[in-house]
């Protein structure tokens, strides 16, 4: 099981990190860095299923496929900021870590404005 594994990375670099952060308080970033680039990679063979799912639903349904990967996008980049707000409040900067984090919220409103566009558009179609 890849939870097992994912557990077992983490539970593995948060002694790690116990340890050396009595001794070497600077090389803790890098073993959290680590540790979430290895469990990144274990979850990539997850996702790949998922996109193909989602892909074969849209082809058969009247989903535009524009949409499709716009959401997927949003999806990555809400992942990657929240990885990335991770590792700025495990390294004490919590400052850094909330302009992260409004960085990637209005990148995601911005991407998602054809979306929006073209939900607005239906609504107005539909009313009389």
């Amino acid at each position: 099981m890849d939870i097992i594994k994912i557990i077992g990375i983490g539970l593995i670099a948060l002694i790690i990190i116990v340890i050396i952060k009595q001794y070497r308080p600077e090389f803790v970033i890098y073993i959290s860095l680590i540790a979430g680039a290895l469990i990144l990679v274990l979850i990539m063979d997850k996702i790949e299923p998922i996109i193909e799912l989602l892909t074969t639903i849209s082809n058969k349904t009247a989903i535009n496929n524009e949409f499709l990967k716009l959401l997927l996008k949003i999806t990555g980049i809400a992942f990657l900021t929240e990885f990335a707000v991770s590792i700025c409040k495990d390294s004490g900067e919590s400052a850094i870590a909330s302009k992260v984090d409004l960085g990637g919220k209005v990148i995601i409103i911005s991407m998602s404005i054809p979306i929006i566009a073209s939900l607005l558009e239906t609504v107005v179609q539909v009313l009389p």
